[in-house]
């Protein structure tokens, strides 16, 4: 092992000193939850989409959840997800006692192919999500002119795309519903947390009840007028995510000079980008590259491991994980491909791309010494 720092996968935007202030007027107004940096963070998250309604919840998980009840997905129903993705997107389906309908993905944007969709809508089929893979909506609104064919309401997993456009026009003002996260992997993170976003007034109305425990304000009195939840997002949580919110432009455009840099030194070594169409711009999010045929992408993430250098998989194919496998025996040959075949890298801010790519280039050349046999001729 080199006798060098650890590269460490991804830092999060934030330090203690850029809240420290916010913090101390907290813990004097005694005022941790339902206060100004709740209203704050929304006011300018919606400000930042353009969008109408923000909501916050726990997760992307819950959101995700809550998007369904929305739509009042339950048993019998079947929700087309994109395969690709983590495994929250299928099992928020199977929570519900819903059908989740696996649609393989392109090999080279990571999402829904939208000919997958369309051969898979059914008239049980109550929602699509389409998973923006890595922070990557390419290829959304083909998906979306699908849905609306059909009459079918769009459901954006967007855990990892805050901060993505498509048309010059931000993720959260373009599906029906549209589900963030705030982990610390994510481009915003308030520790854990998410949002649902959206410009549809019914579906509005309905999650402010719902996420109000059911809730409703009735003649100045206020009656539960259905049951419901809480998922509340707290004051300190929001106070990390305007910190944040406020130079996100800037570290996009930080993260897209790292990813050229990247492209620059694995391209000729036969490491192919993730495809991002041109009228996308990306928050990279992740830096996900497919690795060569003749690389075991398992042996190069443990090499670099040892360099003190952290990677991982790109994600996961959700019909191969072993519950959905067994129960539905739907596996899609390109997600698994991607599965099998992808490599998430560091990307932060000052990161030694230089030492990384170096690390990967002695790897296959190391390898490539490996599979070249020796002459068995006597001569």
């Amino acid at each position: 092992m080199e006798n060098e720092n650890k590269i460490r996968l991804i830092k999060p935007y934030i330090s203690f000193d850029e809240v420290e202030s916010d913090y101390r007027r907290i813990f004097e107004s005694g005022i941790f939850t339902k206060g100004e940096y709740v209203n704050k963070f929304r006011d300018e998250i919606n400000s930042y989409l353009d969008s109408k309604y923000c909501f916050f919840t726990t997760s992307a998980t819950t959101s995700l959840t809550m998007a369904l009840k929305t739509l009042k997905v339950g048993p019998g129903d079947e929700v087309i997800i994109s395969d690709f993705s983590f495994p929250a997107t299928v099992n928020v389906v199977e929570d519900l006692e819903a059908t989740p309908i696996f649609a393989d993905v392109n090999l080279d944007t990571f999402n829904m192919r939208p000919y997958e969709l369309k051969r898979k809508i059914s008239d049980k089929t109550k929602a699509v999500i389409f998973v923006d893979a890595l922070g990557n909506p390419s290829g959304l609104f083909e998906v979306k002119k699908i849905c609306e064919s059909y009459n079918i309401p769009l459901i954006q997993d967007s855990a990892c795309a805050f901060g993505s456009s498509i048309n010059q026009k931000k993720v959260g003002n373009i599906a029906d519903l549209t589900c963030f996260s705030f982990h610390p992997r994510k481009m915003i993170t308030t520790g854990e947390g998410g949002a649902i976003v959206t410009n549809n007034d019914d579906y509005a109305r309905f999650l402010q009840v719902k996420l109000n425990h059911g809730a409703a304000s009735h003649k100045g009195k206020l009656d539960f007028v259905t049951y419901g939840y809480n998922y509340r997002l707290p004051d300190l949580q929001c106070v990390m995510g305007i910190v944040q919110l406020r130079k996100l432009d800037s570290i996009i455009k930080n993260r897209n000079q790292i990813k050229k840099k990247y492209e620059d030194l694995l391209t000729p070594l036969g490491f192919k980008a993730q495809m991002i169409d041109q009228n996308v711009i990306h928050n990279v999010q992740s830096i996900v590259f497919t690795v060569p045929t003749t690389v075991k992408r398992d042996d190069l993430i443990a090499c670099l491991m040892d360099h003190n250098i952290e990677s991982t998989i790109g994600t996961y194919c959700l019909s191969n994980t072993s519950y959905y496998k067994k129960k539905y025996n739907q596996v899609q040959s390109n997600a698994l491909f991607l599965e099998n075949h992808t490599i998430t890298l560091p990307c932060y801010e000052d990161i030694p791309v230089e030492r990384v790519c170096n690390c990967i280039q002695k790897f296959i050349v190391k390898m490539s010494k490996r599979q070249v046999k020796p002459n068995d001729s006597n001569g």
